[in-house]
């Protein structure tokens, strides 16, 4: 994996606007599950990619040590060659002496090329420290956003449980205002008032059937006195 596509992946998935898509959606919690679960794995990949880019830093860094411990090496073997070099020729030994001359000199090509080959190397061990750094930093940052996320999927659940207990609630007492059994005590009302003024009818009728017997009654006692008088005065 190259370091722009490393890098790529995990500045997407640490600047991921998670709120934004919170708002669209339309079951809460099982968005919410299913993008923990999502981003879990994305982090899980990027580790790895993470993990493997690290391998090769230290793959490179060692390689590093082995091209400045050789170069030290070699460098103590020419010295070594050439003082024994010296040696030889003080001793008359000429041919001996430049033989490890010779060695010498291979030993000093060995070394240049040791220095060189760890001199090429420390660019790119700096660049990819750069690298693993910013990695290890956009880890960090996914591991916060799904930490927040893992907290606003329990501030929303809990919402949503409440909302819904809400609903219920106000679902309920719209039905106790539309099966409100007071309401049928003013029908019975209106029935009771109904029968009572029937009863107020009768009773008036009654007293006025009452009355016109009474008016009889005394029209007859006036009849009866009439004759009573009468006769009075032809007796």
């Amino acid at each position: 994996m190259t370091k722009q596509t490393v890098l790529g992946r995990v500045a997407q998935l640490a600047k991921a606007n998670i709120n934004a898509l919170l708002d669209q959606a339309e079951d809460p919690q099982k968005m919410l599950d299913q993008l923990i679960r999502d981003y879990t794995g994305n982090i899980a990949e990027a580790e790895q990619a993470v993990a493997a880019t690290i391998g090769n830093l230290r793959l490179m860094e060692q390689d590093h040590q082995e091209d400045v411990d050789a170069a030290k090496e070699w460098g103590e073997k020419a010295l070594a060659a050439s003082r024994k070099a010296d040696g030889l020729r003080a001793g008359g030994q000429t041919a001996e002496a430049d033989r490890f001359d010779n060695l010498a000199k291979v030993a000093l090509g060995r070394q240049l090329q040791s220095e060189k080959e760890a001199r090429t190397a420390e660019p790119t061990i700096a660049a990819q420290t750069e690298v693993v750094e910013k990695l290890k930093s956009g880890l960090e940052q996914m591991k916060a956003k799904l930490d927040a996320l893992g907290a606003k999927r329990d501030e929303l659940v809990a919402r949503a449980t409440s909302a819904r207990a809400q609903n219920q609630m106000m679902d309920a007492v719209k039905n106790i205002d539309v099966l409100d059994p007071t309401s049928e005590l003013s029908r019975f009302e209106d029935k009771v008032r109904r029968e009572e003024a029937k009863a107020m009818g009768k009773q008036e009728l009654a007293a006025s059937s009452l009355d016109a017997q009474f008016e009889q009654l005394d029209a007859l006692g006036d009849s009866a006195e009439i004759e009573a008088r009468l006769a009075a005065l032809k007796g």
